[in-house]
């Protein structure tokens, strides 16, 4: 299935760059924050289908094609990726600057520091905001069909344009939908009890 190829590339990268971006954002130096927080700023202000739309045809006109496929997985990427950003660089804020004076003390560098006490404590508390953003993530695959993805909104779209059943079509897409995102809740939870410490609070609803 097209639309879960696209969320098994999207999603793990997207986590990846929400968390780069997070990063540089507080700690990287003046050129690498802006670059930053341009990207931020950008992918949090344009609509995911203006994004799409940008990199399927505006790419384009400067002699770049992107396929249909890596259209969506980019554009999911940048989109998701800039708003687990911000939970990311609120979480590495929220984290005392006792903590950083006391690597300082034991001889870590500041690589040491943030890879081994911030990033660790930054990613649980940001963990709701960033599975929030992948739950998104999978609604707004849809959007995928404007760059001639056939994904699931796209076939059911097009079986019923073919059978005229809408409300059998389009509820038995909901409920997949709803299997999908329910699979996921699961498996946060999962992932929550097993990085779960005492007085931090990272609860999936």
């Amino acid at each position: 299935m097209v639309t879960l190829e696209i969320l098994t590339i999207s999603m793990p990268i997207s986590v990846l760059l929400g968390i780069a971006l997070g990063t540089a954002r507080v700690y990287g130096n003046v050129i690498i924050r802006g670059i930053a927080s341009a990207i931020v700023i950008t992918f949090r202000g344009f609509p995911v289908l203006v994004t799409l739309l940008l990199i399927f045809f505006g790419l384009s006109d400067f002699g770049i094609y992107v396929p249909p496929f890596w259209t969506a997985v980019i554009g999911f990427i940048l989109c998701s990726g800039s708003y687990q950003s911000e939970y990311v660089r609120g979480a590495i804020r929220s984290i005392d600057i006792g903590q950083s004076l006391a690597a300082r003390s034991i001889g870590m560098t500041k690589f040491q520091e943030v890879l081994y006490i911030i990033l660790p404590q930054a990613v649980r508390r940001a963990f709701l905001g960033i599975t929030n953003e992948l739950i998104y993530l999978v609604q707004y695959s849809s959007l995928a069909f404007v760059v001639g993805v056939p994904e699931m909104f796209a076939v059911t779209k097009t079986f019923n344009s073919l059978y005229f059943r809408p409300v059998e079509t389009f509820t038995t897409l909901a409920v997949v939908y709803l299997v999908m995102i329910s699979v996921l809740v699961i498996f946060f939870r999962g992932i929550e009890r097993r990085l779960a410490i005492p007085g931090i609070e990272i609860t999936t609803k």
